[in-house]
C-alpha cells in the first residue's frame, strides 16, 4: 500500500464558511489542524439574499491581494477580464483572510464559502524552463503552482515549477475577455474544457491547443484563451500527491431509483475528501461543474452543490448527492451532473484526512 506524503491536508487546502456583514475589517479564521495563509482564494456567495445572483470570485497572491488596485480578481463563471475592486478581498492572514464589503464577497444576510490553497506565501520566482519566461509561485510538496505569463500568439512552452507533470491546469487570459481553459495530462494533446461553460470536452487541432505537459513545462498553441499575443495570463497547475489530491475519471452507471436510493460509482482517492469537483465529458442538461465540500455538507448524503460555471445559489437534493468516505467518494445521483450511464466524468479531489499516514498507520487508528 502506498503511504501518503502529506499527513495534514489542512496545511495546504481548507474550506471555510462565513456569514456576510458588509464590512471591510472582519477577519475570517480557518479551523483546520494547521494554520493556512492562503495564496489562492475562491469565494462564492452561496445564499444570495435579496434574490441576487453572484459570481465566483478568484483571487491570488501572485498578482496581489489587498485593497484598491492590489486586489485583482477574475470570475470563474465569466469570460470577463481581470478587474479590481477596493472592497474585494482586503488581506490574507496567517490563518485566514479579510473579505471586503462587496456583495460578491461579504454581503449582509448572505452566507459564503471560501476554498483556499497554499502556494508559497506570495513569494514568486522567474522561471526560464519554457520559451516564455513565466513568474511562478510553487509549492512542490502540495503539487500546486500559480503561473503568470505573457502570451506570444505562437507555439510556446511555459515553466510551471512543479517538477512533475500537472494533471490539471486551469487557466484564463487576465487582460481580455476569454473562456477559462482546462487542460493537463488528464486530457489528450488535442482536448480542452472550459470552466465557465457546461460544454463537452472540445477537440481542437494540436497546433491551436497543444495540451502537452512535462515535468517542467506546459505547451501552448495559438488559442487566444491561453496564448493571446501580448496578453497577460494566469494558470493554476495541480499535480497529484498521494493522500492529498487526486485527479482522474470515472464512468457513470446511471443507477438510481425513484425513492432516492442511488448506487453510483465509488471513486477511490486514498483519502477522505474535503472538496470534490466533477464535470461530465459530454454536454447536456445538468452537465455543470459540480462542487461539493465538507463544510457546506457535513454528513452523507452530501447534497449541497455549487456550480463553478454559474452564478446560481447553493442548491441541494437527495437526487444529486455524494458520500464522502474514508478512502474516496461515492456518487449518489442518477442524473447527468454526476452519473449518466456510460458517460465519462473528470474529477478533482482534495483531502480532509489521508486513508493511511506517512508511517503506514490507518488514520482511523490514530
Amino acid at each position: 500500500m502506498a503511504y501518503t506524503t502529506i499527513d495534514d491536508p489542512s496545511a495546504y487546502f481548507q474550506t471555510t464558511t462565513y456569514a456576510g456583514d458588509s464590512s471591510n475589517s472582519t477577519v475570517i479564521t480557518n479551523g483546520g489542524n494547521s494554520d493556512l495563509q492562503p495564496d489562492f482564494v475562491w469565494l462564492k456567495n452561496r445564499t444570495l439574499s435579496g434574490g441576487n445572483v453572484s459570481n465566483h470570485m478568484l483571487f491570488n497572491s501572485s498578482v496581489g491581494i489587498g485593497t484598491g488596485a492590489n486586489s485583482p480578481y477574475i470570475m470563474a463563471d465569466s469570460t470577463a477580464a481581470e478587474a479590481t475592486n477596493s472592497n474585494g478581498l482586503q488581506a490574507v492572514s496567517s490563518d485566514g483572510f479579510t473579505p471586503g464589503s462587496m456583495t460578491r464577497t461579504n454581503q449582509t444576510n448572505s452566507n459564503f464559502v471560501a476554498w483556499q490553497w497554499k502556494a508559497n506565501g506570495g513569494t514568486t520566482a522567474s522561471n526560464t524552463s519554457g520559451s516564455i519566461t513565466s513568474t511562478v509561485q510553487a509549492n512542490t510538496d502540495a503539487g500546486f503552482s500559480i503561473v503568470t505569463y505573457t502570451g506570444t500568439g505562437a507555439t510556446a512552452t511555459v515553466g510551471h515549477g512543479l517538477g512533475v507533470a500537472p494533471q490539471i491546469i486551469i487557466g484564463k487570459r487576465r487582460s481580455g475577455s476569454s473562456n477559462w481553459w482546462v487542460g493537463g495530462s488528464i486530457l489528450t494533446s488535442t482536448q480542452t474544457m472550459y470552466l465557465n461553460l457546461a460544454n463537452a470536452i472540445d477537440t481542437v487541432a494540436e497546433s491551436i491547443i497543444n495540451n502537452v505537459t512535462t515535468s517542467t513545462t506546459f505547451k501552448l498553441g495559438t488559442d487566444t484563451n491561453r496564448n493571446a499575443a501580448s496578453g497577460t495570463h494566469v494558470a493554476y497547475c495541480f499535480a497529484e500527491k498521494q493522500g492529498y489530491s487526486k485527479f482522474g475519471t470515472y464512468v457513470g452507471n446511471g443507477s438510481g431509483t425513484s425513492d432516492g436510493t442511488f448506487n453510483g460509482p465509488m471513486v477511490y482517492t486514498g483519502f477522505k475528501p474535503a472538496w470534490v469537483m466533477v464535470k461530465s465529458a459530454s454536454a447536456s442538461a445538468g452537465d455543470e461543474w459540480v462542487i461539493w465540500d465538507n463544510k457546506r455538507g457535513t454528513f452523507n448524503y452530501n447534497q449541497n452543490k455549487l456550480y463553478a460555471n454559474t452564478t446560481a445559489a447553493e442548491s441541494g437534493s437527495v437526487y444529486d448527492a455524494v458520500d464522502f468516505l474514508s478512502n474516496g467518494f461515492k456518487i449518489r445521483t442518477g442524473r447527468a451532473g454526476g452519473n449518466t450511464s456510460g458517460r465519462t466524468y473528470i474529477y478533482m479531489a482534495f483531502a480532509e484526512n489521508p486513508f493511511v499516514t506517512s508511517t503506514g498507520v490507518p488514520t482511523t487508528a490514530r
